[in-house]
């Protein structure tokens, strides 16, 4: 084929200029023959102007069309054109209508036209190929709206018609090419085929090469500075029981398959081997059911363009039965460095100055990675008070000294760590590496921890102990107080002089009570009435008693998320632990404040991230008393739910309330911290356990109304039973009791208790009991009375809650409960309504 375009619509207007200039010469030819007069002058001068009207249109209609142009040539477009005729892409260039302008060569050859008469547009070549028709009609789309487009497509043959019969791939594309007045469209069609083999040549090489590294007989991974797995081959993940199915680069770090110890020695890095950068590990890897899996690791840190280091890369051996293939010593060496990098005990050998010469991962994580690496001297690590004896630990290792004894010691840590140091000397004398000592260390953080927490509950204990004991005892007195005035009150009217004086004591003995019920609150034997709460309602009811407490200079604040846990507590108990709350952040503000109370639902995840050991893991509900006011120093905090602790001035307060909280909060099952700090306020937390209420069925509600205890008649001629071992309060009873009407019995012991009972003859209807007593105690009297009389009614007495005594007996035995200390009274409604049931 010809190296000339197959069509070219733009003629050169040489040829149109000479035939111009003929037609001048004749018609002057003919205007000279008519000028003298010849006979065929006027009739060759007519038919050159004819001529010449015939040459003036076609001109015109030339001019109109761009055929015919007046000056010289455009060199610039002659260069393109070349360019054009010269590309090894095939090109058209049509006009807005699709009528072809321009073919080149390149496209008749790509197309199968020899001829320009057998040219034809890509839309019209290919719109009945089935492969390529959505390409084109995608094309001619854009085309149509002047956008510019590529796609490539296949086709089963040769486009034209060619002698390969094989499959072919084409690029075919269409721009917009602005003219003059309007806009031409440039279509490109490529013959693509070799360069499609060539991808799917190196595509193909590269899944043999991934083949190859995936099926390979050793472990490869390479992971991110953070251990993030980019790319990890089958051998190794077959070995950890990775599914690589699911898989994704990133998404699962190396550190998940070592032991911390290991993670955090691979994490510290090791001195290379040689100049290749290639260091030598050899750890456990744990796989995906929990197995260990001995390896060596071999590791090459890639770097980046600028310096900075990029992905490890790293080869994995396995290390499974390698000891019965290679030398002892060898296979001995690598068992060593597996236990010594896998210990979970901090190990590293020390010189004689104390400087780590090297040291596993389970020390650097201890002490530091400056320790670690040797830049500081194992002393520095530890408190001052800790140094000395730590110093006399290594000078006894660098005599050669045996039985070292251990060093407790407090790391310089953040946060302080406790420690247990162990420290031997260095036995070989051939070493002549300069390691003079070896230390072990163990972290006893947390075992110290618990046995402060331990000996903190002890204490708090043996102080709730001492204070139950005491109430106990002092109940008895008051009761007899109580008691005593009551009777000289039946005798002295209002006017009496002494009425007063009888009034004031009983009013003291009250009070009294009061302090009585507050140690018994925080000895955790106070009788509660646990019933199903939410917490939102119950701070909600206080509000208004709240905002009285708090006064008009302090700003109290609620916030309460939704959906809260029910919980079981007493609420009239609960309600006496945010008022005493309440009441100590008032006390904590001396200017303008601001108490927070919030609550919330915390489930066990989240339990962990309070960081306090005590707290049981379990869903529970928050709710969180907070100030703005002075603070407390450590000190104080550590004491501030201890009895009869108080930093208020002399007279303004009793340090009986946060331990009553304490107390009651402990008995609901839940638990109670303070977080403070000086100049940045208090924090109280109370954690109450979730309830889940099971579903019981609905009761029927009551049709009778209940007697008012002031208008009660509490006489009555039944036979009562009265065992009580100290003897006032027992003749205090007998006598109240036999003033309302009663045939009383008494006893000072449930040994005497059980003589009375069969001296007459089981004729008792209602026996009022001690719980503690001497010999044996109401509980079982309870039981060996019920053996002969299962229908006899039954009162306690104590100063404890009910709750300390009823776990002692067999589940649904029935009876009633009298705290102490009582009046006369109350002892006497207690009687009528259990003889009434």
């Amino acid at each position: 084929m010809s190296d000339k375009p197959l069509i070219d619509r733009k003629t050169d207007s040489v040829g149109v200029r000479r035939l111009l200039f003929l037609a001048g010469f004749l018609f002057l030819f003919a205007a000279t023959l008519a000028l003298f007069g010849h006979v065929y002058g006027a009739i060759a001068l007519l038919a050159i102007f004819g001529l010449l009207a015939m040459v003036g249109i076609a001109a015109v209609f030339a001019l109109a069309l761009g055929i015919l142009r007046f000056g010289g040539r455009d060199s610039r477009r002659d260069i393109a054109k070349d360019f054009l005729d010269e590309l090894p892409t095939g090109t058209i260039i049509t006009d807005r209508r699709a009528r072809i302008v321009y073919a080149n060569r390149a496209y008749g050859e790509v197309t199968g036209a020899p001829a320009s008469s057998d040219v034809r547009t890509l839309e019209r070549l290919l719109s009945r190929e089935p492969e390529a028709s959505e390409a084109i009609y995608r094309l001619a789309n854009l085309a149509r709206e002047n956008t510019a487009g590529q796609e490539e497509f296949r086709l089963t043959r040769q486009l034209g018609g060619g002698a390969d019969a094989a499959p072919r791939w084409y690029r075919a594309s269409v721009r917009p090419l602005p003219a003059e007045g309007h806009t031409m469209q440039a279509w490109q069609i490529a013959d693509i085929t070799p360069e499609r083999e060539e991808q799917e040549n190196f595509f193909r090489d590269l899944q043999h090469a991934i083949d190859y590294l995936d099926h390979a007989p050793a472990g490869f991974f390479a992971a991110d500075e953070k251990g993030a797995i980019a790319y990890i081959n089958a051998t190794l993940a077959d070995w950890l029981g990775v599914d690589l199915a699911t898989f994704k680069p990133y998404s699962r770090s190396i550190f998940d398959h070592v032991g911390d110890d290991a993670a955090t020695f691979m994490k510290r890095g090791e001195r290379t081997d040689d100049e290749t950068g290639i260091s030598t590990v050899d750890i456990d890897l744990v796989t995906a059911t929990g197995q260990r899996l001995p390896v060596r690791l071999l590791r090459n840190v890639a770097r980046t363009g600028d310096g900075a280091p990029g992905l490890t890369r790293t080869l994995v051996l396995n290390r499974s039965g390698a000891g019965e293939k290679e030398g002892a010593l060898r296979a001995a060496e690598v068992r060593f460095m597996r236990f010594f990098n896998s210990s979970p005990m901090a190990i590293a050998a020390l010189d004689a100055q104390g400087r780590v010469a090297r040291a596993n991962g389970a020390f650097a994580r201890l002490f530091g990675e400056t320790a670690a690496s040797g830049s500081a001297l194992i002393t520095d690590c530890v408190r001052d008070e800790n140094r000395e004896a730590l110093r006399q630990a290594l000078a006894a290792a660098g005599r050669g000294q045996a039985d070292i004894p251990s060093v407790d010691a407090e790391l310089v840590t953040d946060p302080v760590r406790s420690s247990r140091l162990y420290i031997s000397a260095n036995s070989d004398s051939r070493d002549d590496t300069g390691e003079v000592a070896i230390l072990y260390g163990v972290d006893i953080t947390q075992q110290r921890t618990l046995e402060d927490q331990f000996a903190k509950s002890q204490k708090m204990q043996a102080v709730g102990n001492l204070a139950g004991g005491i109430a106990h005892d002092f109940n008895n007195v008051l009761t007899i107080i109580t008691a005593s005035v009551d009777f000289l009150l039946l005798n002295h009217r209002t006017g009496d002089p002494s009425f007063q004086d009888l009034l004031l004591i009983k009013q003291s003995a009250n009070r009294a009570a009061s302090l009585v019920r507050q140690l018994l609150a925080y000895s955790r034997r106070q009788t509660m009435r646990p019933k199903m709460l939410n917490l939102t309602d119950v701070v909600a009811d206080m509000h208004l008693l709240l905002k009285r407490i708090s006064g008009d200079l302090v700003k109290l604040e609620r916030h309460h998320a939704r959906d809260l846990w029910p919980v079981m507590a007493d609420i009239g108990q609960f309600e006496q632990v945010v008022t005493n709350l309440v009441q100590n952040a008032r006390d904590a503000m001396s200017t303008n404040g601001r108490v927070t109370i919030s609550t919330r639902n915390v489930p066990a995840g989240e339990i962990k991230a309070f960081g306090y050991a005590e707290l049981i893991e379990g869903d529970y509900v928050l709710m969180e008393v907070a100030d703005t006011g002075s603070g407390m120093p450590a000190d104080v905090a550590e004491r501030i739910f201890e009895p009869f602790f108080t930093t208020k001035d002399i007279g303004k307060g009793t340090g009986l309330g946060l331990s009553m909280a304490y107390g009651i909060v402990k008995q609901s099952g839940g638990f109670i911290f303070v977080e403070s700090k000086l100049g940045e306020g208090t924090t109280f937390r109370i954690f109450l356990p979730r309830h889940i209420p099971a579903d019981l069925p609905m009761l029927k509600s009551e049709t009778t109304t209940a007697v008012s205890p002031a208008k009660m008649d509490l006489s009555g001629t039944a036979s009562i039973l009265l065992v009580e071992d100290e003897d006032n309060v027992r003749a205090g009873n007998v006598r109240a009791l036999k003033m309302r009407g009663y045939e009383v019995h008494e006893a000072s012991s449930g040994i005497e208790a059980l003589e009375v009972m069969e001296a007459i003859d089981g004729k008792v209807d209602l026996v009022v009991s001690d719980v503690v007593m001497p010999e044996m105690d109401g509980p079982t009297l309870l039981r060996e009375m019920r053996k002969m009389r299962p229908e006899l009614k039954f009162i306690f007495v104590s100063g404890y809650a009910e709750d300390a005594f009823a776990k002692n007996l067999p589940d649904g035995e029935k009876f009633g409960f009298l705290p102490k200390p009582f009046s006369l009274r109350d002892l006497a409604v207690a009687v009528k309504e259990a003889l009434d049931e």
